[in-house]
Formats: C-alpha cells, sequence, structure tokens
C-alpha cells in the first residue's frame, strides 16, 4: 500500500532538470541568433510580428517564427496573438539601445573556442583535473580580445563599485597599476574617480588596443598608459600607491598566485595598496550558485585555476607576506572585492 509520504516523494521525482540540462546550449544558440539578427531591438522598436522582423531584417519567416516561439517559450518575449512583446528584463538587457545592454557577452561567453574547451571532451578535463593544455591561458590567446570586447558590460557594475571604494579613501592613489585589464574600465573608472591618478595597464597589446580607445572615450587616455606581455615576466615598474587584480587570481594555483602576488607587494609605495575582483564561494563550495560555479569555468578553461574561498585567498596573501585578505560582496553583482592588507 502506497502512503501519503511515498507518493510526495514520487511527485519529487523528475527528469525536468536533466533534460533541460542536456538541452542548455539550444538556449544559447536561440540567444546568440537572436543578437545577430538583432531580434530584440527590432520588437522592442515596434517590429512584433514575424512579416515585420522578416521584412526589417531579411530573415526567413518561418525561422523567424519558430526562434520568437522558442525565445517566449524560455521567457524573454510574451506573445498574445501573432504579435510579440519583450519583458521588461529583455528590454533592459537585450535591446542595443539600453544603456544596460549586456547581449555583447555572447561574442566570449558562446565563442567557438569556449563552446569547444566545454563541450568536445568535458570528462577530459575532469579525469586531468583541469584543461589538457593551456587552454584559455596560453600567451596573446585571441579569446581574450573577445572578452574585452564582449564582457565589458558585465564588469561595469564591479569597476564602478571599486572606484567608488577608493575614491571614499582619505588618501587617493595617484600611482595605479591595473594587472590583466582586459577592456580597462577598473583602471578608467578609478582614473574618472579620481582625477590625478595616473594608470598604468597590464595586458596583451591585441587587448589593449581595446582598453586604450575605451579610455580615449572615458576622456582619460592623457593620464593612461599601456605596457603589453605577460604579468608573471614583465617590468612594470614600482612604487604604485594601488595597485589592481581584477578577475586574474582565479585562473592559475595558489602558488603561482603567491608567486605574483610577492611581486607585487615589492612594488608597492609602503601605504600601496592591492584590490583584486574575484568570485568567492562559500566554505561549502555549493553557494552562492554563480560564485560556486565559477569553479566549473576554470576547470574546464585553465589548467589549475580555482574559484577561491575567502579563507584561501586569505591563506595566499599571508603566503606572499601580506597581513591577511578580506572579502567585500558587491552586490547586484556576484563579484567580490577582495583587500589584501599589509
Amino acid at each position: 500500500m502506497h502512503t501519503t509520504t511515498d507518493t510526495a516523494a514520487n511527485d519529487d521525482i523528475s527528469p525536468a532538470l536533466l533534460v533541460d540540462t542536456m538541452f542548455a546550449f539550444r538556449k544559447t544558440a536561440s540567444i546568440k541568433a537572436a543578437l545577430e539578427i538583432d531580434v530584440f531591438s527590432m520588437i522592442c522598436d515596434g517590429a512584433d510580428t514575424v512579416a515585420a522582423l522578416a521584412a526589417k531584417s531579411g530573415a526567413s519567416e518561418r525561422g523567424l517564427r519558430v526562434l520568437c516561439d522558442f525565445l517566449t517559450v524560455q521567457g524573454f518575449l510574451t506573445k498574445t496573438g501573432n504579435t510579440y512583446q519583450p519583458t521588461p528584463s529583455t528590454r533592459a538587457f537585450l535591446d542595443r539601445r539600453s544603456p544596460a545592454f549586456l547581449g555583447g557577452a555572447i561574442e566570449f561567453v558562446a565563442a567557438p573556442e569556449m563552446a569547444s574547451l566545454f563541450l568536445s571532451d568535458p570528462a577530459g578535463f575532469v579525469r586531468n583535473g583541469g584543461s589538457v593544455g593551456l587552454a584559455n591561458i596560453a600567451a596573446d590567446n585571441p579569446v581574450w580580445v573577445k572578452f574585452a570586447r564582449g564582457m565589458g558590460s558585465f564588469t561595469r557594475s564591479s569597476a564602478v563599485a571599486m572606484a567608488q571604494e577608493v575614491a571614499s579613501w582619505p588618501r587617493h592613489p595617484k600611482k595605479v597599476l591595473d594587472i590583466a585589464a582586459g577592456p580597462g574600465l577598473f583602471g578608467i573608472e578609478i582614473a574618472k574617480a579620481v582625477p590625478n591618478a595616473e594608470i598604468v595597464a597590464v595586458d596583451w597589446q591585441a587587448v589593449l588596443e581595446l582598453s586604450k580607445e575605451n579610455a580615449l572615450k572615458a576622456g582619460v587616455a592623457e593620464r593612461y598608459r599601456a605596457l603589453a606581455g605577460s604579468a608573471f615576466d614583465i617590468d612594470w615598474g614600482s612604487d604604485f600607491d594601488l595597485i589592481l587584480l581584477p578577475n586574474f587570481l582565479h585562473h592559475f594555483d595558489m602558488e603561482t598566485c603567491v608567486g605574483l602576488l610577492k611581486k607585487i607587494k615589492a612594488s608597492l609605495t609602503p601605504e600601496g595598496r592591492v584590490l583584486g575582483v574575484e568570485f568567492v564561494p562559500n566554505e561549502d563550495r555549493v553557494s552562492p550558485p554563480f560564485a560556486a560555479s565559477f569553479a566549473w569555468e576554470m576547470l574546464g578553461g585553465t589548467p589549475k585555476g580555482e574559484a577561491y574561498t575567502a579563507r584561501e585567498l586569505a591563506d595566499m596573501a599571508r603566503g606572499a607576506g601580506f597581513r591577511d585578505a578580506t572579502v567585500k560582496v558587491l552586490p547586484p553583482s556576484p563579484a567580490s572585492l577582495v583587500f589584501f592588507e599589509r
């Protein structure tokens, strides 16, 4: 005889999560197609039927119908009769005219290099305990140009929050080193918030071309200097009041990070400070969701990278001669500021 408890337990058994996860890359494909054709912007601009979208884009009506219906099922659009409307979130984050547009990130997140890394042999990097080969940390990897172009919108809120933190200090930095600058937003936002700050940005040459463009657009190019090369090998100078490590340490193992932090510490003025940005999971390593999941990103994309807990970051700091490391969450971003304390 089945009890009420047995029935409730069976009601909790469902293949829905499994099916959704196995089919997940189809969702990525739909967003990539919609952004390339500019479906969201066109619908936001009033082209709200398949016929109107086809006339405006040149894409087939059948293809657009299936795509828009799929996007409706996924929750990006609503459908009434034959017309489609964006949800408030779609209008905010997927209309190219929106100041909060995040769609550019697809260029990096769904790049062929990234898809190949994670789908071609995932069991291989699990068995290996990291990527087979250097993967995303290979020198001058062109994927970082895609990162710099696409991920600026994702990192901007963290960059602004960091700049606000630095601007609140009683003693403002005059000489700032931005390691792995990417699109340059962290250094640029500090240059905007601290008018006398001069920024030295380190990254690969191709990436720095974009960061210099962004510095020019932001009106801080006269105080922005680019230095091409590997952060581990390049001589970036000394006497920095502030050194930035935005989204960098997680690409490497603890020993490598300690070595870099020692080099950083030796490059500071006596009162100089170090600020990092990381995705920091709790000690249980399964919360909060984004930070905890980031370890999987590092397993597939780097040989030995990791999503470090606050305790591990503190151990890393002490190993490099710092007194401690403390973490400050930056909501609504999933990132955290990391203060390396002397």
